[in-house]
């Protein structure tokens, strides 16, 4: 890949589900010390290469910039805050792209990864850059399905079973050229990840191995699993020295 090449990232954080339970949001709740959305914007970080992380909040969110201030002076103001979220996914993160304008070039590589994805691996954004190094598309991590998957009737019995061969689970970082990801965004206003504004512009992301640790906390045993996790790679690093 050229050393010439630019990285930055979005974090789409303007969301306010509490299905995890309790009155917050799921970036704020605790997670190993920490909040769920530091923990995400520190694994982020673990990549020297990215140049700059945009966290996108809700309009009227006052938490974010409290929390990730020290973060940022650590990081030698490499993290930012900008309270212009939308109503949906593909808002905040358009949104975060257009307030980067006057910071990247057109073909600046820009990785979006979801608040809620804190177990995210030096490693797998490594093997993502990596893969993608002279891609003309971009991609995402994602994993092969491992599961049988059923798909239901209307009466909640099960109508077939699907063939998993060549089905993958998205996840994210999903990475892809600044003016190219802005464009589809733009023109496709349904799409629930930056991957299916790629395809529905008629391209073809590709999809690279990422890791299980690297799920979404959505529920409660979502975040009891993500503490587990987080313990443990503690213990791991300790144990290294």
């Amino acid at each position: 890949m050229s050393t010439n090449e630019r990285f930055l990232a979005v974090v789409p954080a303007a969301g306010s589900g509490t299905r995890v339970g309790g009155p917050l949001p799921k970036q704020y709740l605790p997670l190993a010390g920490r909040t769920v959305l530091e923990c995400t914007v520190l694994a982020l970080l673990e990549a020297a290469w990215i140049e700059r992380i945009l966290v996108v909040v809700a309009p009227d969110d006052e938490r974010a910039w409290g929390l990730l201030a020290p973060v940022a002076a650590r990081s030698a103001g490499r993290v930012g805050v900008a309270a212009v979220g939308g109503a949906t996914r593909r808002d905040s993160v358009l949104a975060g792209l257009r307030e980067l304008r006057a910071q990247v070039a057109d073909d600046d590589w820009v990785l979006v990864h979801d608040a809620a994805r804190p177990g995210l691996r030096l490693d797998c954004l490594e093997r993502l850059r990596e893969a993608l190094a002279g891609d003309p598309v971009g991609g995402l991590l994602a994993l092969p399905l491992a599961d049988t998957i059923k798909r239901a009737a209307p009466d909640g019995r099960v109508s077939r079973t699907e063939p998993r061969e060549d089905l993958w689970q998205a996840q994210t970082p999903q990475m892809f050229r600044y003016a190219v990801l802005v464009a589809a965004l733009a023109a496709n206003p349904q799409v629930t990840d930056e991957a299916a504004a790629l395809e529905a512009a008629g391209m073809a992301p590709r999809l690279v191995e990422g890791d299980r640790g690297n799920f979404k906390v959505t529920t409660a045993e979502d975040l009891r699993m993500m503490q587990v996790l987080m313990q443990a790679r503690r213990t791991e690093e300790e144990r290294r020295g």
